[in-house]
């Protein structure tokens, strides 16, 4: 049968995966909960539809740091593409290009982001992780810049190597034809080896990561005029401190319960974020995003956009570039369907008198 949704993606693609990649892919840190946890809070959110309205049309679209996008959905930065389809990070950045919405490209990506430019020329978000030293860093944000990144992705919450405790049972380890073309060119190829000598866990810890303080923050804003978004703000706190140190925008993200259990999720955490920053800077979230309704309870709560990750990996996992663009317009039927039940004709006036 035809899947319809993208809960009925995901059983097909685990088929489909060896049995690391999907454990790769699924887990989350030590028992899980924060990744259950980020489906259980959207089901808790219940929607208010107005009724006798007038929308025969829906306006989807948004704008993002200058890029104008057909859908408030993006597609989050993941690692190891290729554990799913050869073509990677390049099938996803053209299915990303034939829906009118961005890709995120990123440090721990197969193909470096010369090589996904050149097979499909759109724009693109590019994602760091700060590694070793300023001066590796720095090389990563150049080439992100000479490759025309909108914007550059800090992910924030994985300075520490995390227990993902399915990693510890199977030690997994990169395939050899899975290789980190954008640690190539930057002073970091030597960790390229480590996969062979400990798995994963050697390699996280082999790259040694920059400690990220506010200081480092202020060190990138200095260094460069593209935007920064952080990603992994969890709490009103942090928001604030984004905003004061200059970021452009936020990822309301607990990096889809991969790093440490036990968190709120992320549409719990949105509301407080969004009254704190008070439109200062762009929200946008991820984690546990899986329906067109999930992406419109998100955006009454705050966000301006959001993210999905693991749904296109299925996607990409079953029919490469054309099973992400699936994925998507699945998103964006379900996403439209819902307006109209809702009485809502444009996504960017949406608020909170939506959910309860």
């Amino acid at each position: 049968m035809q899947p319809v949704n993208l809960f009925e993606l995901e059983p097909l693609a685990r088929e489909k995966l060896s049995p690391l990649a999907w454990d790769y892919y699924i887990g989350g840190a030590e028992d899980e909960h924060s990744l259950v946890e980020n489906r259980e809070a959207f089901r808790r959110l219940k929607l208010r539809p107005r009724v006798v309205a007038d929308v025969p049309e829906r306006d989807l679209t948004v704008e993002l740091f200058g890029q104008r996008l057909s859908l408030p959905v993006l597609l989050a930065p993941t690692s190891h593409q290729r554990l799913a389809h050869p073509d990677a990070e390049i099938a996803t950045a053209r299915a990303a290009a034939a829906a009118g919405t961005l890709t995120t490209l990123g440090t721990g990506n197969h193909y470096s982001v010369e090589e996904v430019l050149a097979a499909a020329p759109h724009p693109f978000l590019f994602q760091i992780y700060c590694y070793e030293s300023r001066e590796i860093t720095e090389r990563i944000v150049r080439r992100a810049e000479a490759a025309g990144a909108r914007a550059l992705v800090v992910t924030v919450d994985a300075t520490f190597a995390p227990r993902r405790e399915r990693h510890l049972r199977n030690g997994f380890m990169l395939p050899p034809e899975v290789e980190l073309r954008n640690l190539v060119g930057v002073g970091l190829q030597d960790h390229l080896l480590q996969p062979e000598h400990g798995g994963m866990e050697a390699f996280i810890a082999s790259l040694r990561q920059l400690l990220l303080t506010w200081d480092e923050i202020d060190w990138l804003r200095s260094i460069t005029a593209t935007p920064i978004v952080l990603k992994g703000v969890m709490t009103a706190e942090d928001a604030v401190l984004a905003a004061e140190h200059g970021m452009d925008g936020i990822i309301v993200s607990n990096h889809g319960g991969r790093q440490i259990d036990g968190t709120l999720a992320t549409i719990d955490a949105l509301p407080e974020i969004a009254d704190a920053v008070g439109g200062r800077i762009e929200i946008l979230m991820d984690s546990g995003i899986r329906r067109g309704t999930d992406v419109l309870k998100a955006l009454a709560l705050g966000a301006k956009a959001t993210l999905i990750g693991r749904p296109y990996l299925w996607g990409l996992t079953l029919h490469g570039e054309a099973g992400v663009r699936m994925v998507i317009e699945m998103l964006r039927d379900e996403i439209s369907s819902a307006m109209g039940q809702l009485g809502v004709a444009d996504v960017k006036r949406i608020d909170r008198s939506l959910v309860r």
